[in-house]
């Protein structure tokens, strides 16, 4: 097996693993106490924090340890808004940020505060000048990742840092699939991470609060952590995480380089290799192991399974599957293709060889689900000069498969019309006519669904 979803989890570095080990069996006793083995979990807690600390570029007092990147997150957000909260309760987040923002803004914003999300252009990086627009004397806290988690695409952190700053407003920045590659640049003021993306063990995150945030922290605190993560420290978990930081940042340099050139290559060949498919993410400033593509006429929950037959782990930030019958928030905010989306994240040591045998593997793997979805006959009746599919009840991506079927049989300037009750379609048919060549028109209310109009243009 050949595992690419990093990006979810990686493998746990040999690193990690020896100093998980090892610190079993000096880390266990309670860091709080005075007694000898107290004093020895706390000099390994200590010196993880310093560790830590000079890996992100902070100081060691502005870092706490948490049990998930996302409970770092939660307590990053919900202290900062609460610390300011004579400012204004007015908060800023991007449209593509991982589930763990967008699900504390969602509560925020069912609190009866405001919430101004930010949109990206088609790479999924959004523009600085939109988050200076954004910013309101009433501005409490702004979010923005450093790398996003589906398409790798870098955003301008330091630029955002710079706007925020002019006007006194604090930038949390998830920084989690970044942090592998080296410290996080420009003037934040929060920041969060999570070990099991640099391959740690899974259960140990980290929230930095620069000195002279306002911060208060929310529900039952304790004396641990600064008060910010309650609860015993998982010392021999963190020894581990952080040495597995360091472990990964000493060979950062070498392996970005070779990682980058191994998903250009997955960047370049796929589009020539796969009939219908379109890459996605910025091609430049990205970080180096992740890659995503999209597939016209497939399901990516299909192809997931038909790679994981051939002997590859990977993931989709297409959700039109039977669980969720939703498109992935960033690929829908990117308007790029979501059906058939896998992506490829590649982990420390990657084999080239490996990622030879998926570039072969794979047109097989699309051709095969492309095949066994098929394209039921169409639906369709005349009306005056417009040619009408009916595709409801029909999920992702049979709408489009029927619509491609069929824009042969109108002359060109004539429509088609397609009916369909996906909430999928109103992304995948714009894209389709983008990669096409045809005029996506627009949509309209129709029973049962939404009808969406395409014009052939060749």
């Amino acid at each position: 097996m050949a595992y690419f979803d990093a990006a979810s989890a990686a493998p746990l570095h040999p690193v990690a693993r020896q100093a998980l080990l090892a610190a079993l069996d000096e880390g266990w006793a309670d860091p709080a106490r005075l007694h000898r083995e107290g004093r020895r979990a706390r000099l390994l807690l200590d010196t993880a924090r310093e560790a830590a600390a000079q890996a992100v570029g902070c100081r060691p007092d502005e870092l706490v340890f948490t049990s998930s990147g996302t409970r770092a997150v939660h307590t990053g957000i919900a202290g900062a808004l609460a610390g300011r909260r004579r400012a204004g309760s007015h908060l800023i987040v991007s449209a593509v940020e991982h589930s763990s923002v967008l699900h504390a803004a969602e509560v925020h914003e069912r609190d009866g505060a405001t919430v101004t999300r930010v949109t990206v252009n088609r790479s999924g990086a959004v523009d600085p000048s939109q988050y200076t627009a954004a910013l309101r004397p009433d501005t409490a806290l702004a979010c923005l990742q450093s790398a996003n988690h589906e398409v790798g695409t870098e955003q301008p952190v330091a630029a955002v840092a710079a706007g925020c700053r002019a006007a006194g407003v604090p930038l949390l920045v998830d920084a989690a699939q970044s942090l592998a590659w080296g410290p996080v640049e420009g003037d934040w003021s929060l920041l969060t991470g999570s070990a099991h993306k640099w391959g740690g063990p899974p259960g140990v995150g980290l929230l930095v609060v620069r000195k002279g945030v306002r911060f208060a922290a929310q529900g039952p605190v304790d004396e641990r952590e600064s008060g910010r993560a309650a609860g015993f420290e998982d010392v021999p978990a963190i020894v581990a995480a952080v040495a597995s930081l360091r472990a990964v940042r000493a060979e950062a340099a070498q392996e970005a380089v070779r990682l980058r050139a191994l998903t250009e290559q997955i960047r370049t060949r796929v589009p020539a290799a796969v009939p219908d498919s379109e890459v996605v993410g910025d091609p430049d400033r990205r970080v180096p192991g992740i890659v995503t593509f999209s597939c016209l006429y497939a399901d990516g929950e299909a192809l997931l399974h038909a790679l994981d037959a051939e002997g590859f782990s990977v993931s989709s930030g297409s959700s039109c599957t039977s669980s969720t019958l939703t498109p992935s928030h960033v690929l829908t905010a990117m308007g790029v293709l979501s059906e058939g989306n896998v992506r490829v994240s590649l982990p420390v040591g990657t084999a080239a060889e490996d990622v030879e045998r998926f570039l072969e593997v794979l047109p097989g793997a699309v051709a095969g689900v492309r095949e066994k979805l098929g394209a039921p006959a169409p639906a369709t009746t005349v009306r005056q000069d417009v040619l009408v599919v009916d595709a409801l009840g029909k999920r992702c991506p049979i709408p489009v498969i029927e619509l491609a079927k069929v824009i042969g049989d109108v002359p060109a300037g004539g429509l088609v019309r397609v009916l369909s009750d996906d909430e999928a379609a109103r992304l995948d048919i714009p894209a389709w006519c983008d990669m096409r060549a045809q005029e996506y028109v627009g949509e309209e209310p129709a029973d049962g669904g939404t009808a969406y109009l395409v014009r052939r243009l060749t």
